[in-house]
């Protein structure tokens, strides 16, 4: 008997009658009905039998189904515990575990060191859109030890994350997504193949994660609170971005600028990561104690 397909609409609408279940728009259900699709995403994320996949957040199981045949484990984390029942009508896989929790919460560290010792482990998700950026940051500031992240995100997300500086969409999202890895926009995803269908297209974007950091710096929470102050109101001068963001006088930051070569007019979407990281070890050299910080900026990036 042929496996059913969950990602057919018509299944989809089975399942939702069977089970009484209620798409919900706060945890942003929005289920890809397009087997296309599904199957570029597992292919992206380079699956054989030595993978162990992380997937945030697997809805209906649609790509659940596929990444269970490529993998060697799967664990998979869903915030909605109303999925219960229909999991265990739909996911009958020995290589799959799925943990009912919010993936925020989870100490995810822990979890791939006890669930998948010995296997090259991915992150695997079509992410819901309103919750995107903070999941993301998670992955990247808790350095988990996966090689290669594919989600599926909001297009305009994923062209912020794979911009370059000068361009409206440059940030610090963009700037911390860069210092841990190289990014592709795999493909754009119109909205059509989504049921229910959101109001926006989407991308997929792989994320390799590098080895060590791409650029190496004296102090990385520094490094971040200069960009998190530099992006905190785009319009000033990096001068006074950093002045005000910072909590230091200008004179050192407009001192650690000019050592840097960097013009204190300038404004922080012109800079490159390596530029900001110049910019970061002159000033940690200058300020004596982390008291004299924005403690928010400087614990919170």
């Amino acid at each position: 008997m042929d496996e059913i397909k969950l990602y057919s609409p018509k299944v989809m609408m089975d399942i939702l009658d069977r089970y009484g279940f209620k798409l919900n728009k706060r945890l942003g259900q929005n289920f890809i009905i397009d087997g296309n699709i599904i199957n570029k995403i597992a292919d992206l994320a380079d699956l054989d039998e030595n993978s162990g996949v992380l997937e945030i957040g697997p809805g209906f199981g649609t790509l659940t189904q596929l990444l269970c045949k490529k993998a060697k484990k799967v664990i998979a984390v869903e915030v909605d515990k109303n999925l219960k029942e229909v999991h265990k009508g739909t996911l009958n896989y020995p290589n799959l575990k799925i943990i009912y929790e919010d993936f925020l919460k989870v100490d995810v560290n822990k979890l791939i060191e006890e669930e998948f010792q010995g296997l090259d482990v991915k992150i695997v998700a079509n992410l819901p859109y309103y919750i995107t950026t903070p999941i993301i940051t998670k992955i990247l500031e808790e350095k988990y030890r996966v090689s290669r992240i594919v989600v599926m995100v909001q297009k305009e997300v994923a062209q912020r994350i794979n911009s370059k500086a000068g361009t409206k969409d440059y940030g610090a999202l963009t700037l911390a997504v860069q210092y841990r890895a190289d990014t592709e926009i795999a493909m754009i995803v119109p909205n059509t193949v989504f049921m229910p269908r959101p109001k926006v297209d989407s991308a997929v974007l792989v994320l390799k994660i590098l080895p060590e950091p791409r650029i190496r710096v004296l102090d990385e929470r520094m490094l971040f609170a200069v960009i998190k102050a530099s992006f905190g109101q785009r319009r000033k001068t990096i001068l006074n971005g950093l002045s005000q963001g910072l909590n230091i006088s200008k004179d050192i930051i407009k001192e650690s600028l000019v050592y840097t070569g960097i013009s204190p007019g300038i404004r922080g979407e012109e800079l490159t990561l390596e530029e900001f990281g110049r910019i970061s070890d002159q000033i940690s050299k200058r300020v004596k104690t982390k008291e004299d910080l924005n403690e928010d900026l400087y614990q919170d990036r």
